[in-house]
């Protein structure tokens, strides 16, 4: 099914038109991207009782209501209804085959999902069953579509199996899985907990990305790129502790933020997501377009597309309400997706020469934006 823009369909960043145009999603969580339906039908079938309801309808407000908390321990909250569900095999494909499908019917060319393998293993099954349901589930979405998606495993940083789950991210990388994450509570789990997963990785010249500068400073984005080895940041959007404005509006970059843009360190950054999570007040206050306008590596991503009520789709159009965001600014976002992905360099350049430039032509043409 093709989903971009052909014939005279093009004019100004609308959400149909959007939703054609090819987008790319580094940060996704699929324990946050649930149907609610699906959540429903599962639990009734492997006798999960701990649903809010078993109206969709009300579960998706119930879902919304509960991450929109402006915490993110409060968030994570939500995660013990879909991790619920998803303790066996056959759930786990069932939702990671939707996973894929919904990406494809919304225009992603390429996405990354990450998930925490340990999280699914309460009913017997184990870590490389988990990741074997992921991947088959997600090829049988993506297959026939313009998608071509990839694994991230995760460990959980308030536990102490990264270097189990790094193991098995590695053993799995011919199949599917492209890196390594940590994620959960950061306030007070530094990611160089986890030093040993992360030198295991780096010892087999594993894909790294680390979520840090979420709801912990600095300092955690200088653990995750110093001591650990982050070649992307989950969120990082906290650098901007590390910028100083003058008097007269000048921005100065302290060392570490000077090292990120310099070394196009990615920031995969939710916007979304960082309201739910009290992060900023409302997308018109993120610093997401600070952080463009001093050229540091930007991508944009969902997170968790349920608890958050949002596409890769809803995501830019946010983004061109608030700041005026044009064609020309929504490719850019979306190269720098792709040229950060974990991809093998000539995949990269294949989807974004043969897919995402071709497809922003006509509208970018309309446009008549000044390049960007």
């Amino acid at each position: 099914m093709e989903t971009h823009i052909t014939g005279p369909d093009v004019g100004p960043p609308t959400l149909e038109r959007i939703r054609r145009a090819p987008k790319v999603v580094l940060h996704d969580h699929l324990d946050g991207g649930l149907r609610p339906t699906t959540i429903i039908e599962l639990a009734d079938e492997i006798g999960y009782s701990g649903l809010p309801t078993i109206d969709a309808d009300e579960l998706s407000k119930w879902m919304l209501r509960g991450a929109d908390r402006k915490d993110l321990t409060l968030y994570l909250e939500t995660f013990a209804h879909t991790v619920g569900v998803m303790q066996t095999s056959e759930s786990i494909h069932r939702v990671s085959r939707e996973c894929a499908e919904d990406l494809a019917a919304d225009g992603v060319v390429y996405a990354e999902i990450r998930f925490a393998p340990e999280l699914h293993t309460e009913r017997g099954l184990s870590i490389d069953d988990v990741i074997e349901a992921v991947v088959a589930g997600l090829d049988e979405g993506s297959h026939g579509t313009d998608l071509t998606v990839r694994v991230l495993c995760s460990a959980m940083r308030h536990l102490d199996r990264g270097l189990e789950i790094a193991q098995a991210a590695v053993r799995w990388r011919d199949q599917g899985v492209v890196g390594f994450d940590i994620a959960g509570p950061e306030d007070g789990f530094p990611p160089d907990d986890h030093l040993l997963a992360f030198q295991f990785c780096q010892r087999h010249n594993f894909h790294i990305t680390i979520h840090a500068g979420e709801a912990y400073g600095p300092r955690s984005i200088w653990k995750a790129v110093q001591f650990c080895g982050a070649e992307r940041l989950g969120h990082g959007i906290r650098i901007m502790e590390d910028i100083e404005t003058g008097p007269d509006g000048e921005r100065t970059l302290g060392r570490l933020a000077q090292f990120l843009r310099d070394t196009r360190t990615p920031l995969e950054v939710c916007p979304t997501s960082n309201v739910n999570t009290g992060v900023v007040d409302r997308i018109e206050d993120h610093p997401i377009d600070e952080l463009i306008q001093l050229r540091f590596r930007v991508t944009i991503n969902t997170d968790n597309r349920l608890m958050s009520g949002v596409s890769m789709s809803s995501e830019m159009l946010a983004l061109v309400d608030a700041f005026g965001y044009g064609w020309g600014r929504l490719r850019w976002l979306t190269v720098n997706a792709m040229k950060s992905s974990f991809l093998p360099f000539r995949e990269r350049l294949q989807i974004i020469e043969q897919i995402i430039k071709p497809r922003y032509a006509p509208l970018e043409a309309w446009s008549d934006e000044p390049p960007v």
